[in-house]
């Protein structure tokens, strides 16, 4: 009697997952809009290699940060307090520029500082805007993403 070989079982077939937007080169201009290099603007923040110095940088490298789909870094740079599991990309929505409309305090010297900015986008072949008032503390010297009100 000959044995058989089992044969591999494979799971069953799902829909493959969106694929993550790949950080743009370090001479690529930086989603955050400024005239800087992604590579000397939001690139060393999202690689680790500086923290941003002020709530509105941490602002503009956490809008770069969804641009490319970087959870790690909004992770990291979000409180403990409100810091969700996870970051739901939406798949469907791409990211195409950034307004900074007024920020408060956030500097080298304060502890908190505010920064409203909108988010312009392309949803489903629709543009649109997300308008928020972000609040950003200091914890252990690094700014943190604490919550925002749209509107």
């Amino acid at each position: 009697m000959s044995r058989r070989k089992p044969r591999p079982r494979t799971a069953p077939a799902r829909a493959a997952a969106p694929a993550p937007a790949s950080a743009p080169g370090p001479d690529a201009p930086c989603p955050c809009g400024s005239a800087d290099a992604y590579g000397r603007c939001c690139g060393r923040f999202h690689s680790g290699a500086e923290r941003a110095p002020t709530a509105e940088r941490l602002m503009r490298s956490r809008y770069s940060a969804f641009v490319v789909r970087d959870e790690g870094y909004l992770l990291r740079t979000w409180a403990a307090a409100t810091r969700p599991r996870s970051v739901d990309f939406d798949p469907e929505t791409r990211w195409t520029g950034l307004e900074i409309l007024d920020t408060t305090d956030g500097t080298l010297f304060h502890a908190t500082g505010t920064v409203t900015f909108a988010a312009h986008y392309i949803h489903a072949g629709e543009p649109g805007a997300l308008r928020e008032r972000s609040r950003f503390e200091k914890d252990g010297g690094a700014w943190v993403y604490v919550d925002g009100t749209f509107g």
